[in-house]
């Protein structure tokens, strides 16, 4: 019921960005709702219909190369997201400005499909296809393919449009791709840390006794020098990290440190893991 509730949101949302933000303002970002957008400006298709009949034989071929399994959550992502542009009615929410387009439309984009995504679901379209000649075509990754698919859209989109609705769409693609990774990761980003000191113990120590921090060392060699010394590993929430390289500092101003995002953190201390029921 949870995976239900997330994909009709997350295709509704979608659904609002291409039909009444990317369509009005003729901005095609790639997929089969980019292609969509071009197909109507041609022979005035319907989103809806267009959408998913262009699915139907992806699906057929991924069911008879990967089974049911591999396309039962995306499929119903694929209705939805079909029935939610027959629905909702066509309305300029970004009133032609570009701009707001790209920013609105990338917010209201991101949003939807990682809600989607995180159902281990996809909305079908280039993601499947590339999928599916990543099969054949084992050399090139599924990344690498879906590039270029989506960039001979776009490319289709900039031959109708123009140039400048195409820029504005590379906009929209960055924007929905930030808000999609925030929606899936979450806004816990934390900082990993490590430290390469000669008095490593004496690092730790501080850490553990004034932050309530656990250490790691781990055992590591200069390459250059040959020396042998204790790294040490560290993960802080982010509003920590100026307290931690104090700390590290006053116990070793000759300290070597290394800041990292540790984009998901499970576990004492952070975030619980809790497995979803589909």
């Amino acid at each position: 019921m949870k995976y239900t509730i997330r994909i009709l949101i997350g295709t509704g949302l979608t659904a609002l960005a291409v039909k009444c933000v990317y369509e009005p303002t003729d901005m095609v970002i790639g997929g089969f709702s980019g292609v969509a957008i071009v197909l109507r400006s041609l022979f005035g298709l319907p989103l809806g219909v267009t959408t998913f009949m262009l699915n139907i034989p992806v699906y057929f071929a991924a069911w008879k190369m990967k089974g049911f399994r591999f396309v039962r959550w995306s499929a119903m992502a694929t209705v939805s997201l079909s029935l939610w542009l027959s629905v909702i009615p066509s309305v300029n929410l970004s009133q032609s400005d570009r701009f707001i387009a790209a920013v609105f439309g990338g917010f209201l984009c991101g949003c939807g499909t990682g809600l989607v995504l995180s159902c281990r679901a996809t909305t079908g379209g280039t993601d499947m296809v590339a999928a599916l000649i990543h099969t054949r075509l084992g050399r090139y990754s599924v990344v690498e393919i879906l590039q270029v698919l989506d960039g001979l859209i776009v490319i289709a989109g900039l031959y109708l449009f123009g140039i400048r609705a195409a820029l504005y769409s590379i906009i929209a693609v960055l924007a929905a791709a930030k808000m999609s990774d925030f929606i899936l990761e979450g806004a816990n980003v934390s900082r990993s840390v490590f430290v390469i000191s000669d008095r490593s113990r004496e690092v730790a120590r501080a850490i553990m006794e004034k932050m309530q921090r656990g250490v790691t060392g781990l055992p590591a060699k200069g390459m250059y020098s040959d020396a042998r010394r204790c790294m040490l590993y560290c993960v802080v929430s982010k509003r920590e990290i100026v307290k931690l390289k104090e700390i590290i500092l006053d116990s070793d101003p000759e300290a070597f440190v290394i800041v990292n995002d540790a984009r998901e953190v499970l576990g004492e201390g952070f975030l619980a893991y809790k497995k979803e029921e589909a």
